[in-house]
This record gives structure tokens, C-alpha cells and sequence, in this order.
């Protein structure tokens, strides 16, 4: 295409979840509440897990940063998508929408890894429980993380470079309800091959790479649970790892069905709900199934009150 084609776009139109307007309303007060109880839940563990000094454990240090990793993801999208159902014109500027898909893909591809960690903590507190303090100590727990959260930065970035300097065309409606990469660069007009091959790298390697240390962490736990001769030792085993595997099992189901999903089967609407479910509701189920599963964080908020009503500033008053 001739650069005389080419211009430099500093605004783009999302398109909305509905473009029905009896359902825009409904439709507002129920991701509200979905996105509120999401952040009050994910924040709530996040503060649980730092000032309950009995949470000061590898198990809940993980759990941290997957809520943080929740509550970032899901912020980068939320605020936006609930104010375009209230307004006509969905219009994002350009620096917002690269912000968002920036944001958006640095906890999301912080997530994913933050759930292998969790998967071999869970492994190697079943299967090598004399020398968990030793394998998964302080040190290590937050190098894991380093390298996580520099490695979702890097790979973010490299992609929102590539796209930054790379030339549009005229078209600037965006088929999401939120900056996606895929759909955003597809309004490109520069030979995106190198792009897509950067993409495919990386996604390959954050799928393949996540879910195999899962996929092996679970099977080498189940084959140690099996071994087990009491029956008190199993429940105890599968308790311990009850709610990581429900919540992997819910992450990668998701996954696996927008995208491996045949083409075929595919309809914008069923799309866009399983995009609703994977950025708003995920984050908010993920602190549900660890409280409900998990008796040292249900405790945790009665035991820090009482601790805060204990204290001499308390008695004092």
C-alpha cells in the first residue's frame, strides 16, 4: 500500500459488548457488581496475606501475586468496558488503548506462570515435604517472581514496540470491546509477518511451557497420593492442592475453548461472552475457591480483627 494510504491514527472505536440499548443497563449493573466483588476480593487477599504473619508461607506468598495478577488484568479492562455500555461512542485514544493491551498483557502472562510456580509448590510440599523449607525458600519464592514479572514486561513491550512503529491504515474500528491484539493489528498496513512470528513465539512457549510444568507437577503429586497408605494422608493431600487444581482446571478450560475451539463453531457473541468470562468473572472466582477451600484464609480476617482489638492502641481507647 502507498505511504500517501497510510496515517497516523490517534483515536479507535470499540465496538461494544451489545449493541442492543435495552440491554446496556442490565448489562452494566451486573458486570459492576462482577468487577467489584472481583477487586474486593483479590485485594482482600492481598492484604490477608501480608499483614496475617501465619500466611507468611511459599503457598500464600504465590496466592499474593495471583491476586495481584487478577486485579491487574482485570482492571486494565473493566473500568473501560463498564463505561462504554453507559456511552454511545466507544472511543479509546491511541496511548489509552496501547496502555491497556500493555497492562492487560503483563498480568495476564504473569498468571499464567504465577500458576506453574503455584503448581510446583503444590508438588513439592506433597512430595518432598522434608525439604520444602529448603527447595522453596524466601529467596527463591521471590526470584521465581522476578522473573516472572520481567519476562511479562519484556515480552509485552516487544510487541507494543513492534506495533508502535509499524503505519496504520484509515480503518480504526476495533472488533473488541477492549484493546486485543489480534484485532488491533489487524488495522495495520505494514507487513506484520514479523510480528505475527514474535506472537507465535511466545504464546507457544507461555502455553506449552506453563502447562507442561503443571501437567507434570499434577501427575507426579496424584502418583505420590496413590502411594499413600492412609487415608488420612490422601484427604490431607488433596486438600492441600483442591483449589489450585480447580482454579487451573477453570483457567486453561477457558483458554482452550475460545481458542482451540474449531473456526467453524465460532459466533462474535459467544466470543465476546468467553472474553467477558476470562477478564472479569476468572478474577473473580479465584479468591471465591481459595476462601472457600481454605480454612487458615477463612480464619484469617476473625483472627487479624481480633489481634487489631487485642492490641495496647485498642485497649488504650
Amino acid at each position: 500500500m502507498d505511504k500517501s494510504n497510510l496515517t497516523v491514527l490517534n483515536e479507535f472505536i470499540l465496538m461494544g459488548i451489545t449493541d442492543r440499548p435495552e440491554l446496556q443497563t442490565p448489562l452494566f449493573g451486573l458486570l459492576l457488581i462482577v468487577y467489584m466483588v472481583s477487586v474486593v476480593g483479590n485485594l482482600g487477599l492481598v492484604i490477608l496475606t501480608m499483614i496475617d504473619s501465619r500466611l507468611h508461607t511459599p503457598m500464600y506468598f504465590f496466592l499474593r501475586h495471583l491476586a495481584s495478577a487478577d486485579l491487574g488484568y482485570s482492571t486494565a479492562v473493566g473500568p473501560k468496558m463498564l463505561f462504554n455500555t453507559l456511552v454511545d461512542q466507544h472511543m479509546i485514544s491511541f496511548n489509552l488503548c496501547a496502555t491497556q493491551f500493555t497492562f492487560f498483557s503483563v498480568f495476564i502472562t504473569s498468571e499464567i506462570f504465577i500458576l506453574s510456580a503455584m503448581a510446583y509448590d503444590c508438588y513439592v510440599a506433597i512430595c518432598n515435604p522434608l525439604l520444602y523449607a529448603i527447595i522453596m525458600s524466601q529467596r527463591t519464592c521471590h526470584l521465581l517472581v522476578v522473573i516472572i514479572y520481567l519476562y511479562s514486561v519484556f515480552a509485552s513491550l516487544l510487541i507494543i514496540i513492534k506495533i508502535l512503529l509499524s503505519s496504520f491504515c484509515g480503518y480504526n474500528v476495533i472488533k473488541h470491546f477492549y484493546c486485543d491484539i489480534l484485532p488491533f493489528i489487524s488495522l495495520l498496513c505494514s507487513n506484520i509477518d514479523e510480528l505475527k512470528l514474535i506472537m507465535v513465539i511466545f504464546a507457544a512457549f507461555n502455553l506449552v511451557s506453563s502447562l507442561l510444568i503443571v501437567l507434570m507437577s499434577y501427575t507426579l503429586i496424584l502418583m505420590a497420593i496413590l502411594r499413600m497408605k492412609s487415608a488420612e494422608g490422601k484427604h490431607k493431600a488433596f486438600f492441600t492442592f483442591g483449589s489450585h487444581l480447580t482454579v487451573v482446571a477453570v483457567y486453561y478450560g477457558t483458554l482452550f475453548f475460545m481458542y482451540v475451539q474449531p473456526k467453524s463453531s465460532h459466533s462474535f457473541n459467544i466470543d465476546k461472552m468467553s472474553f467477558v468470562f476470562y477478564t472479569l468473572v476468572i478474577p473473580m472466582l479465584n479468591p471465591m475457591i481459595y476462601s472457600l477451600r481454605n480454612k487458615d484464609v477463612k480464619k484469617s480476617p476473625k483472627k487479624t480483627v481480633e489481634n487489631v482489638c487485642k492490641s495496647p492502641i485498642s485497649s488504650s481507647l
